[in-house]
């Protein structure tokens, strides 16, 4: 009976899928017009290029070709936007962001995995603890290479650091002692198993989930999940599971320090003064009519750890790569770093010793830019809409384009990596990686352009309504980790080793060659 209904699920996705690219493949369009490249398969159209986990190259040649508003064949025949131009972005992401809004499958998926929450974090109060964590990892690693450089998988530390950060300073909860013998944790695990699945379930997730996640009760659809033997969904199955009871955890020792009084929540991680110790404290308080359910308390915690440890993990294990491949950056970033300590004395920055430090901060804004750890973003148009673009675009008819009409159930990538990388902004050498263009001072193409990132000119953050709202949180964690770790530490490339990045959902480090799972392996020794 399940094999039954799941198959007739399957057909009634692929009989509607069929039906509307029929639609969309003889019916005209008003995106016809705009430039973007030939061919294409009918079922991925150019998505399987764009989304490709080694799609660099891919990125960079069609905005290179076809400029910064491009038309692609998405699945099925439909057609699609690939959009970097400055004046299209602020009303995507901005302006008429209530329009061009995440994809109706993305909902339901991250609302089945993470629950219902939001993405938010603090700031700089955190400072003491970020030193408390890492310092951990320090002692760790020196314990590592006392007797001389070792290779050692740094992502796995940084995903296993960023986890600890946000679950003492946002959660209030310790998560990983960072200690050689400790075990990882469970949910470190998962996390880094997420973007390789979720990625694999991309299709389902998109064209056939919106169909059939309403059918029947929670109970029958977990029930059908169980039964379907597909891996990559069994995968987030799993991977969903150690969310929820991780989240069902830290909110279970709230209530429980809570009921017991002021001074046993004093004494848990972070003094009670977390995000989710706050959120707790108050829901309790709060009328019927105003509480959050307990599968919304659950949802902010998976949220708020996932975004705030993938993506500060990933750009860290970047950081820390590109600074091994260029000794003169580190050992001008490591000289930088002494120096304030000898100015300042003991081992701990305070916070506007740390945020200004002009290389440490060139560093890290141009890796960012550079290296945003997530590359595009999707959208949805829920109704028709112009969108009008910064300069005009040669359309195929020879005509020039200052706007075009974007039909209802679009999908339209923003690139954000085509807009951190615009050569007309940032110049010829724009994807070069130069901490140096942040002192020197940006040109006016750049401050003129209006990028309605929230951070530096930069799309890697995001903007408006569904910015990120902890990117300070991140940037200071980037810092401080940075501090600490490269007065003590240098890295160089592992040996026979090559490391890619893939364009995962969140780009990931790995080794060529290697079917294992992301990693970073740099030799690591003390520094002179």
């Amino acid at each position: 009976m399940i094999y039954s209904l799941a198959r007739a699920a399957l057909t009634v996705g692929i009989g509607w899928a069929i039906f509307r690219s029929l639609k969309r493949i003889f019916g005209k369009n008003p995106l016809d017009n705009l430039p973007g490249p030939p061919g294409g398969s009918f079922l991925a159209g150019h998505l399987d290029k764009v989304f490709d986990d080694y799609a660099w190259d891919y990125h960079k040649h069609i905005s290179k070709t076809h400029g910064s508003v491009i038309k692609l064949r998405g699945a099925f025949g439909a057609r699609a936007l690939f959009v970097y131009d400055p004046k299209a972005l602020h009303h995507i992401i901005v302006k008429d962001q209530p329009i061009f809004e995440e994809t109706v499958g993305f909902f339901i998926a991250t609302g089945m995995i993470f629950g219902k929450g939001l993405f938010a974090t603090t700031g700089d109060q955190h400072l003491p603890i970020f030193y408390d964590v890492t310092h951990k990892l320090r002692d760790t690693l020196m314990g590592k290479v006392s007797e001389g450089p070792q290779e050692i998988d740094m992502l796995r530390w940084m995903s296993r650091t960023a986890l600890e950060l946000i679950g003492q300073s946002g959660l209030g909860y310790t998560f990983d002692p960072l200690t050689e013998g400790s075990e990882e944790n469970s949910y470190t695990r998962g996390v880094r198993k997420f973007n390789s699945t979720f990625d694999r379930l991309n299709f389902a997730q998109q064209y056939i989930l919106p169909l059939v996640h309403n059918i029947g009760t929670p109970r029958f659809r977990r029930w059908v999940v169980d039964a379907i033997p597909w891996e990559p969904l069994r995968e987030m199955r799993d991977i969903s599971d150690i969310m929820r009871s991780t989240s069902e955890e830290v909110i279970g020792s709230k209530r429980r320090a809570m009921k017991q009084g002021d001074e046993t929540v004093a004494r848990q991680v972070g003094g009670g003064k977390d995000i989710i110790s706050i959120l707790v404290k108050e829901n309790m308080k709060a009328s019927e009519g105003d509480k959050l359910t307990d599968d919304e308390l659950f949802g902010q915690v998976s949220s708020l750890t996932f975004a705030a440890m993938d993506t500060t993990s990933g750009a860290l294990s970047r950081t820390l790569w590109l600074l091994s491949r260029n000794v003169g950056a580190q050992n001008k970033l490591r000289e930088e770093i002494r120096e304030a300590h000898r100015r300042c004395g003991g081992d701990r920055l305070g916070y506007d010793e740390v945020v200004s430090l002009p290389f440490l901060d060139a560093v890290c804004r141009e890796t960012l830019r550079l290296y945003a750890p997530v590359h595009t973003t999707a959208r949805e148009t829920r109704e028709d809409i112009i969108l009008p673009f910064s300069k005009p675009v040669r359309g195929n008819d020879g005509s020039e384009m200052h706007e075009v009409l974007v039909p209802k159930g679009t999908m339209v990538f923003p690139s954000l990596l085509s807009s951190n990388c615009n050569r007309d902004l940032w110049g010829p050498d724009s994807y070069e990686w130069k901490p140096e263009r942040w002192i020197e001072g940006l040109p006016n193409s750049v401050t003129e352009a209006k990028i309605p990132g929230v951070y530096s000119h930069l799309m890697t953050f995001i903007g408006g309504g569904r910015a990120c709202i902890g990117f300070k949180f991140s940037q200071l964690e980037m810092k401080v980790v940075l501090c600490v770790l490269l007065d003590k530490f240098k890295f160089a490339p592992a040996k026979g080793k090559e490391v890619e990045w893939r364009m995962t959902g969140i780009v990931t480090p790995a080794v060529a060659a290697d079917s294992g799972p992301p990693q970073l392996p740099l030799v690591v020794g003390l520094a002179d």
